[in-house]
């Protein structure tokens, strides 16, 4: 049974060769990510340009998304690169001071408008939370705080306030500029860091699309806001991320857990595909096996429904990226084997408004009750497959299209895999022998198996899926 929970991975210089690309593709990725907080345009075209050689060489769709920097609020350099702040001292936080001005007294700040965002007891966290200060109060453009967390700070290290309610915009001049990168790239994906509400997300998506772009749209969920607007965000979304990095800094570490079910279970229940990222597998930058708490991190988000599971500095720049990729297929894989993890939830109470929607369901509640070997499903967006797959089961969804960017759009839904198949060169009587024999050729089914095929009355017509059969491999 091929492994159903998809894999991302963020590229940085660790998997700048052809070489590494292809193993890492060979190894388990399914989608890779570019970090546009890094790097320059003509870094990201040539990452863009490697991931296309291996997919092209390993015969595998190769999902890409870009994702936005977004507003990060950081502190500027000191003097000497970094210092060390002990408990209890004053530390001022100081928007105008000069951006390499820094000293255990002071340092400045890359978003001016921090003082007016914040107020006399409120607590800053810097770098992921490793660094607090307490607010004691707010003087033209300073910030006077006091240590209650201290230790080594270095330059550039991010703020962020517990609770949310700064109010930097969620696209800076630089997103709008990278929008038009990722429209040129032609990604399959882009995510919107930092969004309050559903209006970012919308306005994200009008941006990409007047450039001319295509990609679905990410709403990383990693403000307090967010939290408050999850429905509408997800709603106006096609993918969420569970930014864990931010996200617990403004929640709390101990509102996360649980957050991070509700996320993935409401993004189920829109028909969204959701992504679980940040320190999944952190040790492995430096270590060639994961630590065992890493493992059950990664196990349980799987258990919990998650689509993909994603790396970060692990791959960007780690030392092990292929051995990183591997493991965590291995881990997904084990926890795909236990039963709660295909245990399906018909939504038996539930009133479609769309006919493909209802085709989607009736295929998985009869898949679940019988013996299937695999669902086909003809499609043109993908919609239909991505329906399914809000359906536990154990049960291999063929995303079965002549088109290239829906092959790639979905690697990201859990269970899915792309084939192609050109619907509109095969005979209208035989379309569904010719697509059962497209999966027999491949290994996937062989003559005697059940599979159930979805498509519609009309070849080529995008949400025009209305009809299921079910048919013997061979007959």
């Amino acid at each position: 049974m091929p492994r159903r929970t998809k894999i991302v991975a963020t590229l940085g210089p660790a998997t700048d060769t052809p070489e590494v690309m292809q193993t890492l593709v060979r190894a388990g990725v399914d989608v890779v990510r570019l970090n546009l907080s890094h790097g320059e345009p003509t870094d990201h075209r040539h990452r863009l340009e490697l991931v296309r050689a291996a997919a092209w060489a390993t015969g595998k769709d190769v999902g890409v998304l870009a994702d936005l920097q977004g507003p990060k609020i950081r502190i500027e350099k000191f003097r000497g690169g970094h210092i060390t702040l002990k408990d209890g001292e004053p530390f001022v936080l100081d928007a105008e001071l000069a951006d390499n001005a820094g000293t255990v007294e002071a340092v400045g700040l890359t978003y001016k408008a921090l003082p007016q965002d914040v107020k006399a007891g409120d607590l800053l966290m810097l770098g992921d939370g490793e660094i607090s200060l307490r607010v004691q109060k707010v003087v033209g453009a300073r910030i006077l705080c006091r240590v209650e967390n201290g230790g080594e700070l270095s330059d550039h290290k991010g703020v962020n306030r517990q609770g949310g309610g700064l109010s930097a915009k969620a696209l800076t001049d630089k997103d709008l500029h990278d929008i038009k990168l990722a429209a040129e790239l032609g990604v399959d994906y882009l995510a919107v860091s930092f969004p309050r509400d559903a209006g970012d997300i919308e306005r994200a998506r009008k941006l990409l699309q007047a450039a001319g772009g295509k990609a679905g749209i990410i709403a990383k969920i990693e403000r307090t806001e967010a939290i408050e607007n999850l429905d509408a965000i997800i709603q106006a979304s096609d993918v969420v991320m569970i930014a864990r990095g931010d996200l617990a800094v403004e929640i709390g570490d101990a509102e996360l857990p649980g957050i991070q079910k509700h996320i993935i279970r409401r993004a189920r229940d829109l028909n969204r595909v959701v992504i679980t990222a940040t320190q999944m597998m952190e040790s492995m930058i430096h270590s060639p096996v994961p630590t065992r708490a890493e493992v059950l991190d990664v196990a349980n988000a799987v258990l919990d429904g998650t689509d993909a599971v994603m790396l970060s500095a692990e791959t960007a720049a780690g030392k092990y990226p292929v051995k990183t990729v591997e493991a965590m297929a291995r881990v997904c894989e084990g926890a795909e084997r236990q039963r709660m993890s295909a245990s399906s939830q018909q939504r038996l109470d539930r009133h479609f408004g769309r006919v493909d929607e209802a085709i989607a369901m009736a295929v998985m509640y009869t898949a679940n009750h019988m013996d299937v070997k695999a669902i086909l499903a003809l499609t043109e967006s993908g919609s239909t497959a991505l329906w399914m797959s809000r359906i536990s089961s154990g049960i291999p969804i063929y995303a079965m299209t002549r088109h290239e960017a829906t092959r790639r759009r979905v690697t990201l839904y859990r269970g899915v895999y792309p084939v192609a198949f050109d619907v509109m060169h095969t005979n209208p009587d035989q379309v569904l022998r010719s697509a059962a024999d497209e999966l027999k050729k491949r290994g996937i089914v062989v003559d005697g198996d059940f599979v159930i095929c979805t498509k519609g009355e009309f070849s080529g017509v995008t949400g025009g899926t209305n009809s299921l059969k079910i048919v013997r491999v061979g007959d």
